[in-house]
């Protein structure tokens, strides 16, 4: 295995992109032997890069991507109370998204609006899209530096309250039955209240969710600090204007499935937004997928999203 570097890599370098040698081997087997002997060493890699890549390991079966997550995740988790649309395949596997093709997810953090959010995201291409279909990624840290002293410590004051609207089966966005996994309001109350979410049931059955979190990460072992919002992903200016221009006409914007304000309650000024999205588009990089790839990130160092594409595309993650 290559040496691991002293400092962050280089604008444009993610992902550290790991290949077959004498000491891996080229099955996911192999790779999961050598994750075992040389552990410290691959995760102080991941913590230096934020994400890594590993290609022409031979990975097609969905219980190897998992069994492989695991080593970096220790614990790898269910999507319980997650916001975005997925399916569940098999043991602790999802698909990446559930979003259709045409549209762009833009980067994000998994879970930063949930009181503990994964540290680890694993994701794994079966087949890749005919055209597009990249998983583009940013270092956070190189985002934050970006970012300005005062809209900094602005949102280190305030953090952020993110807002979850969930119809009661069938509306706009994901339902509080699916985002739970559960017919039950009682369990959906006590996860609630276990998670420190503030609650309130409407008068259609429907459900509203508040929480505060914070903008800026502290990575649990690195001590680094890194740009964790969704400000600019949650807000309705961050949707397609063709998209929010149709919700629009059926629901106010306080409505939306999904929204932020600072953490006060009160409303995102447009130039924080502005100024967080050029930070943002600055840093972010993107490779194109290969059948068999395997990509690690480091949920507090790196963000990831989606770009429209054509074709299928079957990508899945693990969480933990």
């Amino acid at each position: 295995m290559n040496g691991v570097a002293a400092q962050r890599p280089s604008m444009g370098s993610l992902p550290d992109i790991i290949t077959p040698d004498a000491t891996s081997g080229a099955t996911p087997e192999s790779l999961c032997r050598w994750m075992d002997h040389e552990g410290v060493a691959i995760r102080s890699r991941l913590h230096c890069a934020g994400a890594l890549l590993f290609r022409g390991f031979g990975f097609s079966e969905l219980p190897d991507f998992e069994n492989f997550t695991a080593r970096f995740a220790g614990t790898l988790t269910t999507y319980l109370g997650g916001a975005s649309k997925r399916t569940h395949v098999e043991g602790k596997v999802f698909t990446s998204t559930d979003t259709a093709a045409q549209f762009t997810i833009n980067q994000h953090h998994e879970g930063a609006y949930m009181s503990q959010m994964p540290g680890i995201v694993g994701f794994f291409c079966r087949e890749p899209a005919a055209v597009g279909g990249q998983t583009p990624l940013a270092d956070s840290r190189r985002v934050l530096d970006r970012l300005p002293a005062e809209l900094t410590a602005c949102f280190e004051r305030l953090g952020l309250q993110y807002i979850n609207n969930l119809p009661n089966r069938f509306g706009l966005g994901k339902s509080w039955q699916a985002q739970f996994q559960t017919e039950k309001e009682e369990v959906v109350e006590e996860i609630l209240r276990a998670e420190g979410y503030e609650f309130a049931w409407k008068a259609d059955g429907s459900l509203r969710t508040t929480i505060r979190c914070p903008a800026i990460g502290i990575h649990p072992r690195t001590g680094e600090r890194a740009w964790i919002a969704q400000a600019d992903h949650w807000h309705p200016s961050g949707l397609e204007t063709v998209v929010r221009a149709r919700m629009a006409q059926v629901l106010p914007e306080t409505e939306f499935p999904m929204n932020v304000t600072y953490g006060d309650g009160t409303e995102m000024e447009e130039k924080d937004l502005i100024a967080i999205r050029a930070a943002i588009h600055a840093e972010t990089v993107q490779f194109d997928w290969q059948a068999g790839d395997v990509l690690i990130c480091d949920n507090y160092l790196v963000s990831h999203g989606r770009r429209p594409y054509k074709g299928e595309r079957k990508v899945f993650v693990a969480l933990g």
